[in-house]
């Protein structure tokens, strides 16, 4: 294949975008290539394959058909108060647990009526509900005809979202205490709401550091650049090798030493990482949690979760140091549910954040006080968690916040899926999934990982100068950092063989490293893109010799 008709001064200015922008390049890339020459007659007939955005391919179809069911009961509910041609009434608590038993018996035939049914016995055993009132709940917040109350979140939702989280977040072994849950619009909107409750009330300041540990999911590295915030950022970066060309993408000791310093007030992680995929070794929540307990009390940790559902026997931080941590996890790519925008926020009642605000200077409780002033005639009370809410809605809004109540409702029939053993099933299905195209990837490849127990594979990062290395010898891998941009590799994919991936170095992992997603394309794509990434360094390899002879 000849080189990418881009010059190298291209290719550097384009690198200065984040990944996900420099994706929408390749793609126009890949697109243009597509077309092919105007003067030719035929298009060509490569496919565009992009595995650059980690937006799953598979969707879980039962609790999605729970959902619907119930939303045919929810209406029956509706005309039971008050019919009028299209016009009904607000469905009434008192008997609706009987009328939901005698529905689902005279609807036998309606899809997803017996898993709702299911769901609906398994979460009045399990939480000890009341039947009418849980059965209210879910029926009133399917139609969405009150606002969000309570505005965090939904009374029995909260319960079966905790339950959820205490079985695949800790590995069923959840701390003591309560954590308390804020539903939000994805991961994505807890993240900011965090950020910014932060800032709010005094606990981080413009200019704080913050540590973050890379590589990471892009945002994370570049809100703490914004004005806004504008953080003295250090990394902790998973520098380890199993062996030459070989990366571990774990953790030294050394690195983690990095979180002693009591200046650094918070550390960010995604747990599984993203794009290395691996979940925190116990070595590494270790040594954070001796930090913690000595050198640095006060140290806060963002955990964002997404991908433990993927690791078996997956344990969060939270799980360990749920006094210091916030948890954010999403629905989104375990159930193929990105569009649903399904997050939530956890937070420990007893935690290190609203001691820090309890402990505030008088001239900062006051100003705060005035923040929160009309919300409370006691405002310094108001939790943190509390807080996160208010601020969502620049506490004016107070009153309207809250996720949608059709959004709680199918995030709770989520949660309880994942309760029953057809959810069981489903989890080790969509594993098994990333796991078999990750294998054809490296097939194709013909690259070596690290053989990890607590990898979850829903992406993979290729260090290509590693493999150089570890194929071809030091001066391969010298001769490309001296005559090639780190995304010139992407740029060739793209143009020669419409391949769409993410660089590494977007995430701040090593520069020559490639980010694949696992999750959105057909099984056998990852071959073929596995082998089209090996021509591509076949390519490189002979021009090396050609510059030898």
């Amino acid at each position: 294949m000849p080189k990418t008709t881009f010059t190298r001064e291209e290719i550097r200015s384009f690198a200065q975008l984040s990944p996900f922008e420099l994706k929408d390049t390749f793609i126009r890339i890949a697109q243009t290539a597509q077309a092919g020459d105007p003067g030719q007659k035929e298009k060509s007939q490569t496919q565009m394959l992009n595995a650059g955005r980690g937006n799953p391919n598979w969707v879980a179809t039962g609790p999605r058909e729970a959902f619907h069911a119930l939303g045919y009961f929810a209406l029956a509910e509706s005309r039971r108060v008050w019919t009028a041609d299209d016009l009904g009434g607000m469905p009434e608590r008192a008997g609706s647990g009987e009328r939901f038993d005698t529905f689902v018996r005279r609807h036998p035939d309606l899809p997803g009526i017996d898993l709702l049914a299911k769901c609906v016995a398994y979460a009045v055993e399990r939480f000890g509900f009341d039947k009418d009132a849980f059965v209210h709940e879910l029926t009133d917040s399917s139609i969405g005809d009150n606002y969000p109350v309570p505005d965090r979140m939904l009374t029995h939702t909260e319960q079966i979202v905790r339950g959820y989280l205490n079985d695949e977040m800790f590995d069923g072994k959840p701390p003591a205490g309560n954590l308390s849950l804020f539903a939000t619009e994805g991961g994505t909107a807890a993240m900011c709401y965090v950020f910014d409750s932060l800032m709010k009330n005094g606990i981080l300041k413009k200019g704080d550091r913050i540590a973050l540990m890379v590589p990471v999911f892009t945002p994370y590295i570049e809100i703490p650049e914004l004005d806004t915030y504008e953080f003295d950022v250090v990394l902790v970066e998973a520098s380890l090798f199993a062996e030459t060309g070989v990366r571990e993408w774990r953790y030294p000791a050394e690195e983690v030493a990095k979180l002693e310093d009591p200046s650094v007030k918070l550390v960010c992680m995604v747990n599984p990482s993203n794009p290395p995929s691996l979940a925190l070794s116990e070595r590494v929540a270790g040594q954070i949690k001796d930090i913690v307990a000595t050198k640095n009390p006060n140290l806060l940790i963002v955990t964002d979760d997404v991908y433990g559902t993927f690791v078996p026997g997956f344990r969060s931080i939270a799980a360990d140091l749920p006094h210091n941590t916030v948890l954010v996890y999403s629905y989104s790519k375990h159930y193929g549910a990105t569009g649903w925008r399904l997050g939530v926020i956890g937070l420990h009642d007893e935690n290190v954040i609203d001691r820090m605000i309890a402990e505030l200077p008088p001239a900062e409780k006051e100003r705060l006080n005035r923040r929160y002033g009309t919300l409370s005639l006691d405002p310094e009370k108001i939790r943190f968690i509390d807080r996160l809410v208010a601020d969502s809605r620049q506490v004016a809004l107070h009153h309207t916040a809250g996720l949608s109540l059709p959004q709680q409702v199918m995030m709770a029939l989520f949660s309880l899926f994942d309760m029953v053993e057809e959810g069981q099933a489903y989890k080790e299905r969509v594993r098994g999934i990333v796991s078999r195209r990750l294998g054809l990837l490296l097939e194709g490849a013909r690259m070596k990982i690290s053989q990890d127990a607590q990898r979850a594979g829903y992406y993979i990062e290729l260090d290509l100068l590693a493999e150089a290395e570890r194929v071809h010898g030091k001066d391969f891998a010298s001769f490309l950092e001296k005559n090639y941009e780190p995304v010139d590799p992407l740029f060739r994919l793209a143009e020669q063989t419409s391949v769409v991936l993410l660089n590494g170095g977007g995430f701040d992992g090593p520069q020559w490293s490639v980010r694949v997603s696992l999750a959105n394309l057909d099984d056998l794509d990852y071959l073929k893109i596995g082998h089209h990434l090996r021509e591509i360094f076949t390519d490189y390899a002979e021009e090396w010799k050609a510059s030898k002879a």
